[in-house]
Parts: structure tokens; C-alpha cells; sequence
């Protein structure tokens, strides 16, 4: 389009763009553009989480490998670690303090190295879920991927560290005279409710750990004082046997605990039902269940927000 001026010149104006007018979300739906990040659906996002499976296999047993590296006694000391705490737990509990109260040797140190591995299990997880996404902040905004993967990985790390772990605990429960039976077909299916409770505490600890890194400095001192609340050491029906029931209730239904007391149910032939709470499968059941959902949608309610700021 063109018109002549006063001094005889022609001045020609640019024809009027189809998309004036438009803000900035129009012209967004006008031309098919996303935003950059954009939480996918709940439902994309599993399956983006799924597509993973394999990255997240394969860096779990990376950091696995990667995690003794340095030592000489490399992964010899995934078992060296929890056997040497279980040892200094038996001379302070087992031996000064007497928190056995009356049960058999032959029970009492199986239950307290069952106690250790298994608690180990959830303590190493959570503590590994409040630095995933802090401590792999590289990794998070170098590459898209379902930022969930981070913390499922190093669950499953902390899984795969246990069963490795499983055939020294075996050995030692054998040497105290419970030999295999029925019952350790139990295993399985306490340590995948376990592992399901687990990855979703490792989702919520890894939001909460993105914003506030210092997080990581506090979750010590709680994970001690869950694991002494725990009996991890201790009996809790037997040591609280002159309090008002409510208290080792609690206690007893904590999720630290029900797994504890499953995997001792099924290796130990000296600790039967009567140490279990009323409706044990039942619970450790919800505690998976509450917690793997729970956790899995808090993190994915802020997957646009990792790595950012």
C-alpha cells in the first residue's frame, strides 16, 4: 500500500499483520506453542516416567557401583556398614543396657540385625530423596526428562543396596538356628510395600529438599529419633509392657516399624504373631499405598518448578 506525499515522494506502509491484536496466549493457541517446562497431565506424565525405565535402572546401579568407588573394600562395605552398626547397637542395648529384657540370644541379635538392614532401607532412602533434585541440579537443567525419576532411582538404588545386603542377613539369622521355611516367601512382598513407602517418602523429602537445602543437614537428627521411636533396638510390646497400651500402639504402627516387625516375622522362628499388631498386612498396606500415591502427585505438582530460580 502506497500514497504520495506533499513534496511528491511516495511513502509506502506496511500491510496491517493478521495477528495484531493478539496477546501473547492467542497467538500461543494460534500457532500450536507450549511452554517451555509445562507440567505435563498426571496421566502423560507416568507414562513419560515409564518411557524412563531404563535410565532409571540404569542409574540407580551407576550410582550403586559409584558409591564405594573410592574404597578399597569397595562394595563389600554396603554390608560392612549396617553389620558394624548393628554390632555397636548390640554392645550399647544388647549388653549395657540390657534392652533384650529376657529374649533369647538366639532371637535377640537376628531381630536387632533384621531391625538395622531394615531400617537402613528407609533411612538411606530418604536421606538419598532430599538431595535428589538439589544435588543433581546439572543433570535437572541440562536435560528434560520427568524430574521424578531422580528420586525413584535412588530408591530403587537403596533397594537394590539391601538385597545385596539380604545374604549376610540371611547368614546370620541361619547361624542363630532359623533355617528357611514358608515364612520367607513373606520377604517379598514386606520389602515391595516397603520399597513402595519408601520411593514415595523420597518423592516428598526431594520437593521439600529442592527449596530448602538445608533440609539435608536437619534430616539426621530425625532419622535418629525415628529409628530409637522404631524398635529398631528394642521390643516395643516388651519394653513398654508397664505403660498404657496407646503408647506401643503408636509405636507399633509407625511404617518403620510394621516393616520391621514383617521381616522379622517372616526370618525369625522365635518371633511369632504375638509381636505383631492387630491387622499387620493390612497397614503396611495403606502406609505403601498412602505414601507411593501421596508423594508421587506433591512431586509432580511442582515439576515445573525444579531446577528454576
Amino acid at each position: 500500500m502506497s500514497e504520495t506525499t506533499h513534496d511528491g515522494t511516495v511513502a509506502v506502509t506496511a500491510p496491517v499483520s493478521p495477528d495484531e491484536g493478539l496477546s501473547a496466549a492467542e497467538l500461543a493457541a494460534k500457532y500450536g506453542l507450549t511452554v517451555s517446562g509445562a507440567r505435563p497431565s498426571l496421566v502423560e506424565y507416568v507414562r513419560q516416567l515409564w518411557d524412563r525405565r531404563h535410565f532409571i535402572l540404569a542409574f540407580s546401579r551407576a550410582k550403586l557401583t559409584a558409591q564405594y568407588s573410592q574404597a578399597k573394600l569397595g562394595q563389600l562395605w554396603q554390608v560392612v556398614t549396617p553389620l558394624l552398626n548393628a554390632a555397636v547397637y548390640f554392645f550399647v542395648f544388647g549388653v549395657i543396657l540390657e534392652a533384650d529384657r529376657g529374649m533369647p540370644r538366639e532371637v535377640y541379635i537376628p531381630f536387632l540385625v533384621t531391625g538395622v538392614f531394615v531400617f537402613t532401607f528407609t533411612q538411606s532412602s530418604v536421606m538419598a530423596g532430599v538431595r535428589a533434585i538439589s544435588g543433581n541440579l546439572g543433570l535437572v537443567r541440562a536435560l528434560h526428562f520427568p524430574r521424578a525419576s531422580l528420586p525413584v532411582s535412588f530408591a530403587l538404588q537403596q533397594l537394590q543396596q539391601l538385597l545385596f545386603s539380604m545374604i549376610v542377613l540371611f547368614a546370620v539369622t541361619c547361624a542363630f538356628g532359623s533355617y528357611p521355611d514358608l515364612s520367607w516367601v513373606l520377604i517379598v512382598p514386606a520389602l515391595a510395600l516397603q520399597f513402595c513407602f519408601n520411593t514415595g517418602l523420597a518423592l516428598i523429602m526431594a520437593r521439600a529438599g529442592s527449596k530448602t537445602p538445608d533440609l539435608a543437614q536437619l534430616m539426621p537428627f530425625v532419622m535418629r529419633t525415628w529409628m530409637y521411636a522404631s524398635g529398631v533396638m528394642y521390643s516395643i510390646p516388651i519394653m513398654l509392657a508397664d505403660k498404657p497400651s496407646w503408647i506401643a500402639n503408636i509405636l507399633q504402627w509407625n511404617p518403620a516399624a510394621i516393616y520391621m516387625d514383617l521381616m522379622r516375622f517372616a526370618l525369625i522362628d522365635g518371633y511369632g504373631s504375638e509381636n505383631l499388631p492387630d491387622h499387620v498386612w493390612a497397614i503396611a498396606g495403606g502406609w505403601a499405598v498412602l505414601f507411593a500415591l501421596g508423594g508421587f502427585v506433591y512431586f509432580w505438582k511442582a515439576e515445573e518448578r525444579y531446577g528454576r530460580g
